[in-house]
């Protein structure tokens, strides 16, 4: 989980391709017209949001017992509530950094339909986990590799 541009996708693939699980990526979960609002520049609503967690809910349902990993920015309690609806049992792990950081990342990030605007308007939006939620915040300064390997370090048993 984190906000747009923390490595989701990137820590995401490399630590399911370590774990030997299946990989998904939230954004193939939502529906065209979120895409379109999203580059339009304008942020979803809750129930613009409501379709796309279930459908990475029904993902995680249909995964449990066999494990996966899925990259989803989970901004608030309710959202990561909603998945754990799923019935899976699930570990959050928060891609934790600075705006700055993340800002920086952006401007350099082509291609993609989130835009850099929406930056703060996720910053305002993120509830980092509480202490009964089952996950941890990981670092996101350095490489990919080593954030990959901070993440595995939290979830070894």
């Amino acid at each position: 989980m984190g906000v747009s541009g923390s490595g989701k996708s990137t820590v995401g693939e490399l630590l399911a391709e370590r774990l030997d699980v299946a990989y998904a990526e939230a954004d193939s979960f939502h529906p065209p017209a979120n895409i379109r609002k999203m580059a339009a520049g304008t942020p979803l609503d809750d129930e613009d949001r409501r379709p796309w967690l279930d459908a990475i809910a029904r993902w995680l349902s249909e995964r449990s017992g066999q494990g996966g990993v899925v990259s989803c920015s989970a901004l608030r309690r309710r959202y990561r509530d909603r998945l754990r609806d799923s019935g899976a049992p699930l570990f959050f792990l928060h891609l934790d950094g600075s705006e700055e950081l993340i800002a920086g990342r952006l401007k350099d990030r082509k291609g993609h339909f989130m835009p850099r605007s929406l930056l703060r308007s996720q910053f305002a939006t993120l509830e980092p986990l509480e202490p009964d939620e089952h996950g941890a915040a990981v670092p996101i300064g350095g490489t990919p590799a080593e954030v990959t390997e901070r993440a595995l370090a939290v979830l070894a048993p």
